[in-house]
């Protein structure tokens, strides 16, 4: 008689543990890219050099500018980095048909936030922000 009650047991706990089924979600296998310190400067001031863009050419949202390439960056004492870019504003001429590209050279201020301990305060005394400090028209 007992061995019909731990038969009895082991083919209930058979059944009860293969009831039990976890859900299991595959995570999509996240795309691997090369991107260089540029790319990411890039991404980091697009937008505020973006709506300058579009203030100094008067345009809407759909105005189309390139990044062409950093020209320069310099580190400064109060933890913050100038970052120098030229960009190119392709334009058509409705008159001729003629595509004019205008080079334009913008001067980025970013400044880190200065939350950690180890840095300088009195030199030191920002949150994050990316501001423009220059902008120049190279061609006319």
């Amino acid at each position: 008689m007992v061995k019909h009650y731990l038969v009895l047991l082991g083919f209930i706990l058979i059944i009860l543990t293969s009831m039990q089924v976890a859900k299991s979600e595959t995570i999509p296998k996240a795309e691997e890219m090369y991107v260089t310190t540029e790319d990411i400067i890039s991404d980091i001031i697009f937008p505020t050099i973006d709506k300058r863009v579009i203030k100094e050419y008067g345009g809407d949202n759909r105005l189309i500018w390139h990044w062409k390439r950093i020209v320069g960056i310099t580190y400064n004492e109060n933890h913050s980095y100038d970052v120098t870019v030229k960009i190119e504003i392709p334009s058509k001429d409705i008159n001729e048909n003629v595509e004019n590209v205008k080079e334009d050279l913008v001067k980025v201020r970013i400044s880190p936030s200065c939350d950690s301990e180890k840095i300088n305060r009195k030199k030191c005394n920002h949150g994050f922000e990316i501001e423009i400090i220059d902008y120049k028209h190279l061609s006319q």
